[in-house]
C-alpha cells in the first residue's frame, strides 16, 4: 500500500521550504524606511570611494632609497564623514524624488 500521509507530509515540508528560500517582496515602504535604505546606499557608496582612493593612494607613495624621504605629491585621501554621507544621501534622494538641479 501507498502511504499517502507520508507523501503528503514530504510535499507539505517542500514547499515550506521553497516558501522559506522566496524573498519576501514588500512594496509598500514607509519614508523611515526609505531614508534608511538611501543613508545605507550613500554609506555604502562612500566606503567604496574612500577604499578606492586609499589603495590609489597606498600604491603611489614611494620612498627614495637614498634618503627614505616620501617622494610623492599625491595626498591621502579623507575618511568620510557624517556630513559627506549625509551630502550623498541628499544627491540620492533627490534622485529618487525626480528633483532638478545639481548640489
Amino acid at each position: 500500500m501507498t502511504d499517502f500521509n507520508g507523501i503528503t507530509k514530504q510535499a507539505q515540508d517542500l514547499a515550506d521550504q521553497v516558501k522559506a528560500a522566496i524573498p519576501q517582496v514588500k512594496f509598500n515602504k514607509n519614508g523611515y524606511e526609505i531614508r534608511t535604505q538611501v543613508l545605507e546606499m550613500a554609506k555604502g557608496f562612500e566606503e567604496f570611494q574612500f577604499g578606492s582612493k586609499f589603495a590609489g593612494w597606498e600604491q603611489s607613495v614611494k620612498r627614495d632609497p637614498e634618503t627614505g624621504e616620501v617622494v610623492t605629491t599625491v595626498e591621502m585621501p579623507t575618511v568620510p564623514g557624517v556630513d559627506k554621507v549625509l551630502e550623498t544621501a541628499e544627491k540620492f534622494y533627490n534622485f529618487i524624488n525626480n528633483a532638478t538641479g545639481n548640489k
